[in-house]
């Protein structure tokens, strides 16, 4: 009978960063850890036994990660959402630690295991179901493109500049994006559904964060862990490039303020600063040329007095 472990069973000393994530690390077995980016890396080789994440250890969890495992050596047996999933060699495997699993390994195993925060991931909660407690087979499709590049990464995790390991990190993401859609055998909607989510978040940040003069494409992209490129792509169908979308955010709000009557009216270049523009010049040229008539006069025409 292999020994089950619980978050109560696993000392702190052998416990990631992430704390909540059950160890299942006993002596004598390998653990290496490795951070690329956002992820976290996990590379194991450990003996036969059981590991139980219950309800009381995900309310416990400080964070919450989706974990996605390749088995290089052994089997795992794993339990998640009501489905039960036997994974052999060479397989992927997912599950998330924000509700209950429940992990065998019926013998001695190696398996990589890639901890991605849930936050970086624009998926719903009901796709991402589609594929936890699954066995994914690697013999095609997004999955044997998947299946050398985590290996890749948790052989070396820590072998790339800062910079680069960030790009890969959302590589991952973009890539694990693909095979939900995939797995859930509808890949342009899946994947539509996935990139509107998403852009909907970058539009809600952007409007959140107007006033910041120093916004631009590629802070966008950091905030929401996607490469620059993968920005730009996801707004090739929204008729707008970022950077335009973000002037003509900060012009809308300049004239909504303008045209506000009031005894403490505030003036042009104050306006301008609030919504993000530095050079008051470079503003009365771009919002001309958006609305054909200077913000002074915008002001006056719509009935605001002068400053």
């Amino acid at each position: 009978m292999s020994p089950v472990l619980t978050e109560d069973a696993v000392s702190e000393s052998d416990r990631p960063d992430h704390r909540r994530v059950a160890s299942a690390v006993t002596r004598g077995d390998r653990d290496t850890v490795g951070q690329v980016g956002f992820l976290r890396i996990r590379a194991v080789t450990a003996d036969a036994h059981q590991v139980s994440h219950r309800a009381r250890h995900v309310a416990l969890a400080a964070d919450r990660f989706v974990v996605i495992g390749v088995q290089t050596a052994g089997r795992t047996v794993l339990t998640q959402d009501g489905r039960r999933a036997d994974v052999g060699r060479g397989d992927l495997f997912v599950y998330d630690t924000g509700r209950p699993y429940f992990l065998d390994h019926p013998e001695p195993f190696a398996a990589h295991l890639v901890h991605v925060p849930r936050r970086a991931l624009t998926l719903p909660d009901e796709d991402l179901r589609r594929v936890t407690g699954t066995a994914i087979g690697t013999g095609q499709g997004c999955g044997a493109v998947l299946r050398p590049f985590l290996t890749t990464l948790a052989d070396s995790p820590d072998a790339c500049s800062p910079a680069l390991a960030a790009r890969l990190a959302s590589s991952v993401v973009d890539l694990f994006a693909v095979l939900v859609a995939e797995h859930a055998g509808d890949d342009r909607s899946g994947a539509d559904t996935a990139r509107t989510h998403l852009v909907a978040r970058i539009r809600d940040h952007i409007d959140r964060h107007l006033a910041d003069p120093a916004l631009s494409p590629e802070d966008i992209a950091k905030a929401h862990h996607i490469s620059v490129r993968y920005l730009h792509r996801l707004f090739e169908d929204e008729d707008i490039t970022v950077g335009r979308l973000v002037q003509r955010r900060r012009l809308e709000e300049c004239a909504r303020e303008l045209a506000r009557g009031g005894r403490a009216t505030p003036s042009v270049a104050s306006v301008a600063q609030r919504w993000g523009f530095v050079n008051p010049a470079h503003f009365s040229r771009v919002f001309r040329g958006a609305y054909g008539v200077s913000p002074r006069e915008w002001r006056r025409l719509r009935g605001a007095p002068a400053q």
